[in-house]
C-alpha cells in the first residue's frame, strides 16, 4: 500500500513539472515557497521578499516576462548564494583527494624524521660500542650531521656534498687524537683546527666521504622532491578549490541556479547539457590543468620506483653508520702514513690537558619505539608509497571530468524528468553542448570565457616545473634535479652492509633538534 502511495505521489509531481513545462513559466499564485526557501537558506529578510508575484523590470539576470517572485535585492542575494553553492559543491568534491594527498605528506614526513633519528642512533651507539673513548666528541658532530639531513630534506637550501664534507672534516680531529695518534693529552684546538682543514688533502678516510656524498644525494634529494612535489599537489587543490569567477561566469551560475526561483520553481534542477555548458564554460581554466595533473602523477609513479632499493633513503641512512665504522677502519690501519702526511702540513701535535669525557649516550631512551619502527622499514615504507600511488591513480582524470561530475552527481535533474534550460521548465535542453576547455568554449552558448585565469596559469607552470624535476632525465643524478646543487655526485663505489639488528644495541635516541624546522610550509613549493 505504501508503494503505491509513493509511486502515484512521484507520478503527480512529474504530471505537474510537465505541464508546468507544456504551459511555459507561469507566475505562481503566490510566493510562499519561495519565501519558505529563501528562510531556510538563511538568504536574507524575509520582508524583502514578495508574498506575491509582481513586474520584475529592476531585475538584471532572472528577467521575465510574466511577474516574479523576485526583487533585485534578492536577485544580489541569490548570486552571491550561486557562488558559494559552486565553491562548496568543488570543495566537497576534492576533499578526499585533498586529503590523501595530505595526510600521506604528512605520514612520509613523520616517517623520514623517524628515519633520520634512527641513523644517528645507530651512528652514536657505534661510537659508544666500538670507540667510547672518544664518542662523547662525536656525538656533537654526528648530531650536527644528522640536523643537515633533516634540514636538507625538508627543504633547506643546502648542498649534500657540503654538509656531508663538514662531518668528515669535523670527524678527522677527533680520530687523529684518539685513533691514529693517542697521547696523553688532547691535541690544541689550533691544531685541530688545521688537521679538519687539510683532511680533504690528506684524505684519511679514502673514498668513503666521496661514496657518502653520492648515497646522500641520490637518496635525499628524490625524497625532498617527492615531499615537495606531494605539497604542490594540495596547493593546485587548494587553488582550484577557491577560483575567482568572472561577472560573466557569476551571472550564468545565478541563472542556473536561483532563477527558477524567481517563477517560483523551487524544486527544479537544471538540464544535463544546460549544466555541462556552464560548468565547462566557468571551469574551462581548470579542466586545462588535467593534462599537467595526469603528468604529475605519472611522474610521482616513476619517482617512486627509483626511491627503492639500494638507493632508497631508508636503505642509505640506515647503513650509513657502516660507512663510518669502515671509515674509521681505514684510518686506524693507515695509521703511520697519516701522521706523517699530518706532520708534513700541521707540524708535530701540540697538545693540551685531557678533558675527553666517555660515552654519555643514552642507548635506552625510546628504544622500544624505534625498535618497533626499525623492522621492515623499508619494506613498510615502499608499500605505503604503492598503496598512496595506487589510490592517487584514481583521480588521474579527476580534473579533465570535474565539470562532468559536478553535474552528473550533484547539480542536474536526472535523465527523464522535466528541467531548466536557463528560461523555462522544458523537457530537454535544445542547445548544442561544447566540450571541455578552453578552446572549446568559443561555442558555448551560456557562457562567455575571455581567456585563461593568470593564477591557473601558474599552477599550471608549478606543475610543468615539478614535473621536469621528477622526471629528471639521467636520475638518480642528483645533480640534475636541482639547479641549485654543487655536488659532484659521484657513483656507488661500494655497497654498504652490516645492518644495525637488535642485538646490536642500536636503540637509542637521536637528538631530533632539526624537528624546530622541520615541518614544510607553502614556501616550500614557491620555487616550483
Amino acid at each position: 500500500m505504501a508503494g503505491k502511495s509513493l509511486c502515484l505521489g512521484v507520478l503527480t509531481v512529474a504530471v505537474l513539472l510537465l505541464a508546468a513545462a507544456s504551459q511555459g513559466a507561469e507566475p505562481p499564485p503566490s510566493c510562499e515557497a519561495v519565501r519558505k526557501v529563501f528562510h531556510l537558506r538563511r538568504l536574507g529578510p524575509l520582508g524583502g521578499v514578495p508574498e506575491i508575484p509582481r513586474a520584475g523590470v529592476d531585475l538584471q539576470v532572472c528577467t521575465s516576462k510574466t511577474p516574479t517572485c523576485c526583487t533585485k535585492k534578492m536577485e544580489e542575494r541569490y548570486q552571491i548564494a550561486a557562488k558559494q553553492d559552486i565553491q562548496q559543491v568543488l570543495q566537497t568534491s576534492s576533499a578526499v583527494l585533498k586529503f590523501l594527498i595530505s595526510r600521506n605528506a604528512a605520514a612520509f614526513q613523520e616517517t623520514f624524521e623517524m628515519l633520520i633519528r634512527l641513523a644517528e642512533n645507530y651512528t652514536s651507539t657505534l661510537f659508544c660500542n666500538a670507540y667510547r673513548n672518544m664518542a662523547a666528541e662525536a656525538a656533537v658532530h654526528v648530531q650536527e650531521f644528522f640536523t643537515d639531513v633533516g634540514l636538507f630534506l625538508f627543504g633547506t637550501d643546502a648542498s649534500t656534498e657540503e654538509f656531508v664534507n663538514r662531518f668528515f672534516d669535523t670527524l678527522f680531529p677527533v680520530v687523529y687524537n684518539h685513533v691514529i695518534n693517542p697521547g696523553p693529552t688532547d691535541i690544541s684546538l689550533e691544531y685541530a683546527e688545521c688537521l679538519r682543514a687539510a683532511r680533504r688533502d690528506i684524505r684519511p678516510f679514502g673514498n668513503i666521504p666521496k661514496t657518502a656524498i653520492g648515497q646522500m644525494g641520490q637518496s635525499l634529494l628524490p625524497s625532498r622532491r617527492f615531499l615537495q612535489a606531494l605539497n604542490l599537489g594540495v596547493e593546485v587543490i587548494n587553488t582550484t578549490d577557491h577560483l575567482h569567477f568572472s561577472r560573466e561566469c557569476s551571472r550564468a551560475l545565478l541563472r542556473m541556479q536561483y532563477c527558477p526561483h524567481c517563477q517560483g520553481l523551487t524544486q527544479s534542477k537544471p538540464c544535463m547539457g544546460y549544466c555541462l555548458n556552464i560548468l565547462r564554460g566557468c571551469l574551462a581554466d581548470v579542466a586545462e590543468v588535467d593534462l599537467h595533473w595526469q603528468g604529475y602523477i605519472q611522474a610521482l609513479e616513476e619517482l617512486s620506483g627509483a626511491l627503492s632499493g639500494a638507493h632508497g633513503i631508508e636503505h642509505v641512512l640506515l647503513n650509513f653508520h657502516s660507512l663510518v665504522h669502515d671509515a674509521l677502519g681505514q684510518a686506524r690501519i693507515n695509521g703511520p702514513e697519516l701522521s706523517e702526511q699530518v706532520n708534513k702540513i700541521c707540524g708535530p701535535p701540540v697538545r693540551k690537558p685531557k678533558q675527553s669525557p666517555g660515552c654519555s649516550f643514552d642507548q635506552n631512551k625510546d628504544n622500544q619505539v624505534l625498535k618497533m619502527f626499525s623492522r621492515d622499514s623499508e619494506q613498510t615504507l615502499t608499500n605505503r608509497r604503492k598503496e598512496f600511488l595506487r589510490h592517487l591513480r584514481l583521480y588521474r582524470a579527476f580534473y579533465g571530468g570535474l565539470a562532468d561530475q559536478l553535474c552528473a552527481n550533484e547539480l542536474a535533474a536526472a535523465d527523464g524528468l522535466p528541467c531548466w534550460n536557463g528560461e523555462d521548465l522544458v523537457q530537454s535542453y535544445t542547445h548544442r553542448v561544447v566540450g571541455s576547455g578552453i578552446k572549446a568554449q568559443s561555442a558555448n552558448p551560456e557562457v562567455k570565457v575571455k581567456g585563461t585565469d593568470p593564477v591557473i596559469s601558474q599552477i599550471i607552470d608549478k606543475l610543468k616545473h615539478v614535473i621536469q624535476l621528477l622526471q629528471g632525465k639521467s636520475f638518480p643524478k642528483y645533480e640534475k634535479w636541482d639547479l641549485q646543487q654543487t655536488g659532484s655526485g659521484g657513483g656507488v663505489d661500494e655497497q654498504i652492509s652490516g645492518d644495525c639488528d637488535d642485538e646490536d644495541g642500536c636503540g637509542g635516541s637521536g637528538s631530533g633538534e632539526f624537528k624546530r624546522v622541520l615541518k614544510i610550509t607553502d614556501h616550500d613549493v614557491q620555487q616550483f
